[in-house]
Parts: C-alpha cells; sequence; structure tokens
C-alpha cells in the first residue's frame, strides 16, 4: 500500500490536551455541537453543513444550516428559525441556492417533512409546493432542471365521517414489522420521484411497489442510479442492489446494475458516465462482520470489477476523481478512518490523509478539493477541506467550549487474549493520573458488535474519564476494522470470543500497574449492555456494572425486536437451533453466577433492544437480592436524546459507579 500521510494538529501518536486549565466536566459534554451533512458548492469556495445543539433549559435539540468558506473565513448560521430544525443542506448546480429538508411551520410531531429552497442572494427560504408525502432525500440534476426526490408514501386520508380522535386497530401483514424510531411499519414506501421545479411536475421515476434510496444523477442528466431491494419479498433479506431509471421514461422498469445477494449501495457515476463505482455488500450469511470493498460496474450493465480485493477492511463513501482516473473512499482501519483512493482499473490503495483521526461523509470534488468531516478523541466533528495533499480546518463550531478544557490522554494497546490473540484498544487516562498507583478502572464494551472504539469523538468514555477512572475500550472480536476473519469470530458466538477479549484488556491492565483489580466497573450501550452482561455473568471481581439497553435472553427478542432477518441469518429460527440460542442467553438463564450490582437503563419506546430484556434482568437480580436498579426514560428510542435525560443517564452511570468504585 503506497503511503502518503498527511500530518496535521489533529494527528499525533497518543492524544494529549495536559496543557489545558481544568479538566472536563460531565455538563461540558452537552455544549457539543455536533456538526454533519457537508455539501461543497459547486465552484469549491463554499461548504454547507448543519449543527446540532441541546437546550438544556429548552430541554430539547435544535439543527441548523450554516456556511463558511473552505479556508474559514465567513462562517454563518443560514436558517434563522427559533425552533425549528433542518437537515441535509445541498447547493444547487448553479450555487445560487440550498435545498433543505423540514417540517418547519407544523406543530404537528409526525407532519411530513417538506423540501425547502434558500436563495443566497438574499430572501427567505420557501417550501417547494405540490410534494405529498415526507421527503427523506433530494438531489439536483446536473443542469438544475430536474430533482430526484426519495418520498415516503403519505398517509392514507381519514375516510367521510370518520373520527379522528378515534384509534384504529393496528393491522400487521408484514415479515418485518418493527422499527426503532417507527413502532410498528405499514405498508407506505419511500420511492423515487422526478420532480421539475419549472413546471412543479413530480413523476415516479421507476415502477414497482419497492423502497429505494441514494439517488444520483448520471453526468449528462439522462439516468439516474439508486438503490433498492426488488427481490420477491424484501423484508426477508438485506438484498439490495444498484439500479438506473431513465429520465425520460418516467415510471418504466429499471436496468438492474448489481445481482450480488448483498447490500450493495452508495453508487456514484464516473464523470464519462461509463462507470458506476459502489460497495459491494459482503456476503449476506456473514450479515454486518463481513468486509464490504470497492466495486465498479459499466452502467450500461456487465461483470461488476472488485477494486479493493486484497484491502479486507470495509469500505464507505466512493467519489471519483474529477477527472475519472480513480475513485475516493473512505477506509475503516483498526481504530482509524482514512482517506484513500484506488486507480480506477485497480491496483494498490492510496492513503491521502490518514492519522489518528476518524475522517467521514466526504463530499464530491470541486475545483480539486473536497470537504469532509473530522474528529479525534477529544476534538468533535468539524468540516475540513482536503485539497493539494493538505487537512485544513474550517469551521470552528466547538473551539470555544472546547479552550480551557483538560481531558487527560488516550492511547492504542495491544494485549493478548486468553488463547494468545493479538487484541487492540484505547486506554484513556484521566487529567492528573498517578502512575505510582492502580487506579480504579471502568471497563467500556462498544455496541454492534460489528464496530470499532476509534480515535473519534466518543462521549460514553469521556463522562467516565470525566470522573477521574481510567477506561479501557477494547475492540474484541467480532469488532470491524481488522478485516473479515477477526470480525467473523464473533459471528454467533455472543458472550464468548468477545468475553475472553474484553477480560484481557482488564489483565493487562492489572498486570501494568494502571487498573485497581478491587475497583473494577464495567459498562456499555446496546451490544455493548449485552457483552456487560456476559462479563459479569463469567467474571464475579467486578463491583459495578452499567447495562445500557441490553438484552440477555435471546429468546425474547425473536418477532419482539427489529432483527427478525438477523437473527435467522446469523441464529437461525430458536426451534430449529434451540442450544445455540440458548448458549448464548446463560446470563439470562444463569443469572445465578452475577453477583455485580447492576443498573440497567433502556428507553421506553425502545425496538431495538427492547425494556422487557432489560426488565427481565433486573426482575432476575432483584428476586436474588443483587444490588440492581432499573431506569426507562419515556419517550425515549434506543438512543436517548432529551438532553435532561442524556445529562441524568450519564450522572446516574457514574453514580452507580462511585458508590462502589470509590472508598
Amino acid at each position: 500500500m503506497n503511503l502518503r500521510l498527511v500530518i496535521t494538529a489533529i494527528a499525533a501518536a497518543a492524544i494529549s490536551v495536559s496543557a489545558q486549565a481544568r479538566p472536563l466536566a460531565i455538563e461540558d459534554l452537552l455544549k457539543t455541537r455536533s456538526v454533519s451533512s457537508p455539501s461543497l458548492s459547486p465552484d469549491g469556495s463554499m461548504v454547507v453543513y448543519t449543527v446540532s445543539s441541546a437546550d438544556l433549559e429548552e430541554d430539547k435539540n435544535t439543527t441548523h444550516v450554516w456556511i463558511a468558506n473552505v479556508d474559514g473565513s465567513g462562517e454563518r448560521q443560514l436558517t434563522l428559525r427559533e425552533g425549528e430544525n433542518e437537515s441535509s443542506p445541498k447547493f444547487s448546480p448553479d450555487g445560487s441556492q440550498i435545498g433543505f429538508l423540514s417540517s418547519r411551520g407544523d406543530e404537528d410531531d409526525n407532519a411530513p417533512t417538506r423540501l425547502w429552497l434558500l436563495p443566497l442572494n438574499g430572501g427567505e427560504a420557501r417550501p417547494v409546493e405540490g410534494i405529498e408525502g415526507s421527503v427523506s432525500d433530494f438531489v439536483w440534476s446536473p443542469d438544475g432542471s430536474k430533482m430526484a426526490l426519495i418520498i415516503q408514501d403519505p398517509e392514507p386520508e381519514e375516510a367521510e365521517g370518520e373520527d379522528k380522535d378515534r384509534p384504529k386497530p393496528i393491522v400487521i401483514d408484514r415479515y418485518r414489522f418493527k422499527e426503532d424510531y417507527t413502532g410498528y411499519l405499514d405498508n407506505r414506501r419511500e420511492r423515487s420521484w422526478l420532480f421539475d421545479p419549472a413546471t412543479g411536475t413530480l413523476e415516479r421515476l421507476a415502477d414497482g411497489d419497492f423502497d429505494e434510496s441514494d439517488p444520483t444523477f448520471s453526468p449528462d442528466g439522462t439516468e439516474v442510479a439508486f438503490v433498492s431491494n426488488r427481490t420477491a419479498e424484501p423484508d426477508r433479506n438485506s438484498n439490495t442492489d444498484v439500479w438506473v431509471a431513465s429520465v425520460s421514461a418516467p415510471g418504466s422498469a429499471p436496468r438492474q446494475l448489481t445481482v450480488h445477494p448483498g447490500t450493495d449501495g452508495s453508487p456514484a457515476w464516473s464523470p464519462d458516465g461509463n462507470w458506476i463505482a459502489y460497495v459491494h455488500g459482503a456476503d449476506p450469511q456473514k450479515i454486518w462482520y463481513g468486509v464490504t470493498p470497492l466495486a465498479v460496474v459499466p452502467a450500461t450493465g456487465g461483470e461488476p470489477v472488485i477494486l479493493t480485493p486484497t484491502l479486507d477492511r470495509n469500505v464507505s463513501d466512493p467519489l471519483w476523481t474529477e477527472d475519472g482516473s480513480a475513485v475516493r473512499m473512505i477506509v475503516e482501519d483498526d481504530g482509524r478512518q482514512y482517506l484513500a483512493q484506488v486507480s480506477a482499473s485497480g491496483g494498490a490503495v492510496e492513503q491521502l490523509a490518514a492519522g489518528n483521526f476518524v475522517l467521514r461523509s466526504p463530499t464530491a470534488m470541486h475545483g480539486g478539493t473536497m470537504a469532509l468531516l473530522s474528529s479525534t478523541n477529544f476534538t468533535p466533528n468539524e468540516v475540513f477541506a482536503f485539497t493539494g495533499g493538505n487537512l485544513n480546518k474550517v469551521t470552528s463550531q466547538n473551539d470555544e467550549w472546547l479552550e480551557g478544557i483538560e481531558f487527560g490522554s488516550v492511547s492504542m494497546a495491544s494485549f493478548p487474549s486468553e488463547d494468545g490473540t493479538e487484541i487492540h484498544g484505547l486506554i484513556y487516562l484521566p487529567p492528573g493520573h498517578d502512575a505510582s498507583r492502580p487506579q480504579p478502572t471502568t471497563l467500556m464494551l462498544h455496541g454492534g458488535p460489528a464496530s470499532q472504539f476509534d480515535y473519534s469523538w466518543d462521549r460514553e468514555p469521556l463522562w467516565q474519564v470525566a470522573a477521574g477512572y481510567v477506561v479501557l475500550a477494547p475492540n474484541p472480536r467480532g469488532s470491524t476494522g481488522r478485516g473479515d476473519a477477526f470480525a467473523m469470530q464473533g459471528h454467533s458466538r455472543w458472550g464468548d470470543l468477545d468475553v475472553e477479549d474484553v477480560l484481557g484488556a482488564v489483565d493487562d491492565a492489572v498486570a501494568k500497574g494502571i487498573a485497581d483489580p478491587d475497583r473494577l466497573g464495567v459498562g456499555g450501550w446496546s451490544y455493548g449492555g449485552m457483552l456487560t452482561n456476559y462479563v459479569i455473568a463469567s467474571d464475579t471481581r467486578f463491583k459495578a456494572a452499567v447495562s445500557g439497553a441490553s438484552i440477555s435472553n435471546i429468546f425474547t427478542g425473536f418477532g419482539h425486536d427489529e432483527y427478525i432477518r438477523e437473527y435467522i441469518a446469523e441464529l437461525g429460527t430458536p426451534w430449529e437451533n434451540f442450544e445455540g440460542w440458548m448458549a448464548i442467553s446463560y446470563p439470562f438463564f444463569q443469572n445465578q453466577r452475577i453477583v455485580t450490582p447492576t443498573l440497567f437503563i433502556v428507553g421506553e419506546e425502545d425496538v431495538n433492544v427492547p425494556t422487557i430484556a432489560s426488565e427481565q434482568m433486573y426482575q432476575a437480580l432483584r428476586h436474588r437480592g443483587i444490588d440492581t436498579q432499573l431506569v426507562i426514560y419515556p419517550g425515549e428510542y434506543h438512543g436517548i436524546s432529551r438532553p435532561s435525560f442524556q445529562l441524568d443517564r450519564m450522572q446516574r452511570w457514574n453514580a452507580w459507579l462511585d458508590k462502589y468504585l470509590r472508598d
């Protein structure tokens, strides 16, 4: 691999800001301004993006559109309506206006999201009229004469004389019938449409009763590529493919380009319109553990070509260089995400911007420049411009509150698991860490399980560092970032090798005198909460545990949460593989092995890992007299969004650890 590393202020072997004035406080974390969705202007001189912030006094989050010059000057807020939210800003092809999505002006929480257009030469944003349903994505044609929209079908109209306030039966006939943040799924689809801004004409892009996403116009504007699962019963699989529809024949059958049974997606046209780059799905039997390579396929149809056959790392966000000679992408690699490119004909993968930071959300190139997001463990996402081989900071949304904060330090460590497998993970040390004697330590476990702790901003370890804890954040087998074989060792073996791996992190920290063996805590969210349950059912040395949005009786999930396809792919059905399901449900069925005081936390409306799973574990430990508590946040889903609940969760988490780990 040809390495051309970009050395910037955000890259360092171990990130430290020990010269700052005061330690981080939990309340500081609510000052984070989340920057996302960058879009570069056609001339490459400006970038628009969104900024989300929490208002603890009003107890709500707001998201607005901002703009800045790529040299970092002129940063200002574009959408100014208080109490409203906007998302997905994009420049028009001539750069004269910005489109964005919002349900502003409607008091109904379930109001559809509309497309708005904001002129840059002055004036108010105006909604695009004549669109029924909720818009979730949009893209302009190269000449701006058309737009491709993804619109969710509108809710059925009330029958004449029907009482709108009287609840109606929920009728379910779908195989996959639940989804977090949505609840029960009806039969409405998210379909692609062609919109003519001049005439207000709206036409279906392609035929069929299927969900569609990721529309992108060909360079000449005559075709639109999109992603869709058009199998006989899409609810039963994740087989998305890349399709192409004709702009001149709206509503006709699209042309299928990929036929792989995995999740193909993220199509990107080459500048000459002859090829489409895309992320090639992994073997569907590997579900989320399999590596996803970069591929190209002829736009007229034909055999795809894998451009990264030996990379053995997940890629995302393919984008062509302006001359069409190469494809750029984000590569996930062992605690990092870097910008790379590969020749359009294949070959060596060249790192363009890499270091101890995480890059994401790159934009298409204009004038030799692309914009993207970058974060480190101690700096939230900001927009950076990549031009001339250099990363340059564009936005400064978090600079003010970060000034004067001392985070401590973080570094990557390697240690052996029980069977000798080398495991990697991060170690966070709090400010003023006393290396002369072992310190109270928490084992932080990530969700997924197919994800990784990396060099990006992550509040979960930080709020424990703020309380003075050493935090161990290992990436056990089943994690991504270290290739297909490493991740696949977690397939259908929950609570097995990953338990050995994370306990190896603790053993190593104790042996090195970092962690106090008598003051150990453990915690995590989602699969991190599940792994917490596996750990405390396997090892009794932990004095406190926090299990967030977790499940232990895996049988409970079947038909009750949103993962029916994944259960079948990874475990089969409970009646066909009873022993396998029972083997990974041991924290519940053998909960008598647990002696660790455990706090369970979950959102009331969570469909990802529903409340019943936490309730069962709480009841089992409570019945046995183990110190335990169950906290349920009303109206919250798998992610806790209300600012007061976010603060409460952080404070409650640390208070539980303090109760058992402090003198």
